[in-house]
């Protein structure tokens, strides 16, 4: 007999999904200058693609996850891969959140300088304590409550975005010439210098890190699996649509934000200063409920939690990560960060991509 699915269930997936991929480099606006609007209107396609994509990785995943008995998540990239490709992956997993949590860092200390022109080190300094002190101490309970900020950033961003557009909508034309003439000169920067498609593969290469292990846990424990799969394509839409929409309203303002670390605060400061200090606010929560499951995940894979073990480790790997994070500039961090891994990420997704049109062809060959 069929389950009903339940559209709540659907809308919680939905939010986790993009609670996962809603990190400091989506929320500031960073990545969203790199990999889409410093392409130009070629950008916005690259979004349309990494629709399509995130939607497959994010089915394929829970489905591997509800298919195969996973005694651990991580388990999901030797069930796609095989056991050497998929042990390398894992591995390289735990390294790949451990510098995502260093992009954190610096993301909380550009965002701090940016809107209350704080000293330097006291925004990357403070959540990188408040991190180390919530993994130590095991209190995730209050990462769950805040976690739900992840769906507002969304909302938010779209609100934004979308006032931004309607504001500057005559500027196009303008805003394509300054863009143009910031490529020209190298005074912009480029997630790829191989062009806005290889910038959108590997956008969707680093994000797949992120969600490989959540996504299959979703799948293993989904009580309607249709649900579960349903959830993957709503969070896709979702996010998809906020990044389409800011990538677009950053285009239109380029000219005033290209050298910013915090695009997404100059539009909304433009809109509002209010709405700037809501939104610097939002996106620190933002950063703060992405770092602790990436510091977390790298500790918690080698050492058992509450541990005393695991408490000296969570300290030592979280005060690397703040040197790590402060020691770069945030655009330096997610530009190589998420690039580089974003190609061992492609990689992965061409073995998925192998693996699922085999798969389809021995059903048709079946039929």
């Amino acid at each position: 007999m069929n389950k009903k699915v339940r559209m709540s269930k659907v809308l919680i997936y939905a939010g986790a999904f993009m609670a996962i991929l809603i990190g400091s480099g989506f929320a500031t606006g960073q990545e969203l200058m790199q990999f889409f609007a410093s392409y130009g209107l070629k950008g916005l396609i690259g979004v349309l693609i990494c629709f399509v994509l995130f939607t497959f990785v994010g089915v394929e995943f829970v489905t591997y996850g509800h298919s195969r008995s996973l005694k651990n998540p991580n388990d999901v990239y030797k069930a796609i891969a095989g056991s050497k490709i998929g042990s390398f992956y894992d591995y390289f997993s735990v390294f790949f959140l451990f510098l995502s949590y260093t992009v954190m860092i610096a993301g909380a200390q550009a965002t701090v300088v940016q809107q209350y022109n704080a000293p330097k080190y006291i925004g990357g300094i403070l959540l990188g304590v408040l991190a180390i002190i919530t993994v130590a101490f095991g209190l995730n309970n209050i990462v769950d409550v805040i976690g739900r900020i992840g769906p507002v950033i969304v909302v938010l961003s779209i609100l934004i975005g979308g006032i931004s557009i309607f504001k500057n909508a005559s500027n196009l034309s303008q805003s394509l010439e300054i863009l143009n003439t910031l490529n020209t000169n190298h005074q912009i920067t480029h997630a790829s210098d191989l062009g806005f498609l290889m910038a959108s593969l590997t956008y969707v290469g680093f994000n797949m890190i992120w969600l490989g292990a959540f996504s299959a846990t979703v799948g293993k424990e989904a009580e309607n699996f249709k649900e579960a799969k349903k959830g993957q394509i709503a969070g896709a839409i979702g996010f998809s649509v906020a990044v389409l929409i800011m990538a677009f309203a950053i285009i239109l303002s380029i000219g005033k934000l290209y050298d910013s670390q915090i695009p997404a605060l100059i539009l909304a400061v433009d809109i509002s200063p209010k709405l700037g200090i809501i939104f610097s606010i939002t996106i620190i929560l933002g950063i703060y409920t992405s770092a602790v499951p990436l510091l977390w995940t790298p500790v918690a894979r080698f050492f058992k939690e509450g541990t005393k073990d695991f408490k000296i480790v969570t300290v030592l790997i979280g005060a690397a990560g703040i040197v790590v994070g402060l020691l770069f500039d945030f655009n330096v961090l997610v530009k190589y960060v998420y690039v580089i891994n974003g190609y061992l990420g492609i990689v992965l997704l061409g073995i998925m991509l192998y693996k699922f049109f085999k798969r389809k062809y021995k059903i048709v060959r079946n039929i």
